[in-house]
């Protein structure tokens, strides 16, 4: 990912351009107070009046090229940091888009929003208005003291010292903000993580009565928030008056000790109005010093945080020569393969293999390993130890775009985008799924129904995560969002869990006739295995029981048990 001093690079042509408009900006303002002598000298104490006209087209033109070239500086430090913030955006979210899934697993969304969003937006402002102002202090600073030092450099060392004392406390200031603003950026992510979770599970949280709870628990990070800033505020309120004193003694010095010069040495009114004049320009830097000091500390702070998410890699990689496979016929080995996660065994010894076309199905209690399968064969995660083979080639060897987009997969945990149903339906192969053959998977999902009877059809606009849907709906559109993509491979991870039984069995027939697609169905019902080829029975991470239905009922095991737990109270009616 570019550093921000990159950034700047790729476009140091218009910062230079910015940068010389602000220059010949303050260099101009320069000339106004040497204008201002010689009004007071020559006009007035000489009386020539004939200097007075070209004098004052002098302050027109003054004002005329202020403008423009004020205009240049504005306009292109505006476009520039809202260019380079833009890019610095696309990459931060670019790079979290290639860190694997064990990254997500440890850091909340909250904080990512505020790494993407508040931290961008401050060093946005870092590199635009506050550098823009940064500048100009420097830049205007020098050139006043400059113009000081040419009319009376024993005068001047009076605005050099009050800069030094001003630069000190800002340099002093920096310092004691930096950490503060660093904490200020994590408790800004924590408070965004709570906000994020509660929001988007608020009828969790409403169905428990746990708004009280959730309340306190954001009021305490707010609480926290508060006080950092709190702490910010007493350092700023504590060091900023000690700049408006410096910048408030200044002209009242200076005029003291130009009436001394005036009276006592060869100083002219007119020279001293002119250095009044500067003293008096030279104190809004001083000014600034602190609330530049401010913000330039929370864009460093927030550059340190991206600098940190910069440095997080990804644990999934892909070879430097990756094999492409002519085509994905869609066999699947797992051989030997065992998982470990956080020195906790998840996976252990699994072997199977599944040819192409034929299904595959899983079974076990919550927590026995089922996902992970899933999760490994996407290579979301590597195994441990063994190999996962598709079409008798390593997937550490695939790239993992044609791994993955030769796999489709309907989660239990449906997550739908706010967006009409006929785009749900058509991700990931955009392109591809035409309007003809979204009905056509909306048909064999059993979804078609519903959909028409909607007000905009396929057209219309679901909510975030399908808000507005049934469990049942939505499983539905995202078994035809699968379904539409035709990849040798579906998978389905309990996906039929919230669907009634005889839409169950509407789609169990779809997926019969899918001859040439290799299936993975995991479940809790019997009745979503019961018809592959081989079922796999998971407990504590190994398989402890395989077979087909017949086989595995014949050996009654936990098979068996589970069987007759969904299944006996029937059976035993209908043997009475």
């Amino acid at each position: 990912m570019k550093k921000l001093r990159k950034h700047i690079w790729e476009h140091l042509p218009a910062y230079l351009l910015a940068v010389f408009g602000l220059v010949v900006s303050v260099a101009l303002d320069m000339l106004s107070p040497l204008l201002t002598r010689e009004i007071i000298d020559d006009v007035i104490g000489n009386g020539n009046l004939g200097a007075l006209k070209g004098i004052l087209l002098g302050i027109l033109a003054i004002g005329i090229g202020r403008f423009i070239f004020g205009y240049v500086k504005e306009y292109l430090f505006d476009v520039t940091g809202a260019r380079i913030a833009a890019n610095m955006r696309k990459d931060v979210f670019t790079h979290i888009q290639g860190l694997s899934a064990d990254f997500f697993d440890r850091t909340g969304t909250g904080e990512l929003m505020s790494r993407i969003k508040d931290d961008v937006d401050r060093i946005w402002d870092g590199v635009t208005y506050v550098s823009m102002l940064t500048i100009e202090v420097v830049v205007h600073t020098s050139l006043i003291l400059f113009c000081m030092y040419r009319i009376n450099w024993k005068l001047a060392v009076i605005p050099t010292v009050c800069m030094a004392v001003c630069a000190a406390l800002a340099i002093y200031l920096e310092k004691k903000l930096d950490k503060v603003y660093e904490a200020i950026s994590e408790e800004n992510a924590e408070l965004n993580t709570v906000a994020e979770e509660n929001l988007t599970g608020v009828r969790t949280v409403k169905a428990f009565a746990r708004e009280k709870y959730e309340i306190q628990k954001f009021l305490s990070h707010n609480k926290r928030y508060y006080d950092l800033n709190m702490e910010q505020s007493r350092v700023f309120v504590k060091y900023h008056p000690l700049f408006s004193l410096v910048s408030k003694l200044l002209p009242l010095l200076v005029l003291l000790a130009g009436g001394y010069f005036c009276i006592y040495q060869n100083f002219t009114l007119g020279s001293l109005g002119a250095f009044v004049q500067y003293s008096t320009n030279i104190v809004w830097p001083m000014e600034m010093l602190g609330w530049l000091t401010n913000s330039l500390s929370a864009a460093i702070a927030s550059n340190k945080k991206l600098k940190k998410l910069y440095a997080q890699t990804p644990s999934i990689t892909e070879p430097e020569h990756p094999v492409i496979l002519p085509e994905v016929s869609g066999k699947i080995t797992f051989d030997h393969v065992s998982f470990m996660r956080d020195e906790r065994e998840i996976l252990s010894d699994i072997s199977f293999t599944l040819e192409a076309g034929r299904t595959l199905g899983i079974m076990g209690a919550t927590g026995s390993g089922k996902s992970s399968i899933i999760h490994l064969l996407q290579r979301l995660y590597d195994s441990s130890e063994g190999t996962i083979l598709l079409d008798d080639t390593d997937i550490r060897d695939l790239s993992l775009k044609q791994l993955r987009s030769n796999i489709s997969i309907v989660m239990q945990d449906v997550f739908l985008f706010s967006d009409t149903i006929r785009e749900n339906v058509r991700l990931g192969k955009r392109e591809y799924v035409t309007d003809s053959i979204v009905r056509e998977a909306a048909r064999a999902s059993q979804a078609n129904g519903f959909i028409e009877e909607l007000g905009n059809g396929y057209d219309t606009v679901i909510g975030e995560r399908g808000v507005g849907l049934s469990g049942g709906q939505k499983q539905r559109i995202s078994i035809a969002r699968a379904l539409a993509k035709k990849n040798p491979i579906l998978i389905m991870d309990d996906s039929t869990s919230a669907l009634d039984m005889e839409t169950e069995h509407e789609i169990q027939q779809t997926l019969k006739q899918l001859q040439n697609t290799t299936k993975l169905i995991i479940a809790h019902r019997i009745s979503a295995v019961r018809n592959a080829d081989e079922i796999l029975y998971l407990q504590d991470g190994r398989i402890a029981e395989r077979g087909t239905h017949d086989t595995l009922l014949a050996q009654q095991g936990l098979y068996y048990e589970t069987y007759m737990a969904q299944y006996g109270e029937f059976l035993m009616e209908k043997e009475a």
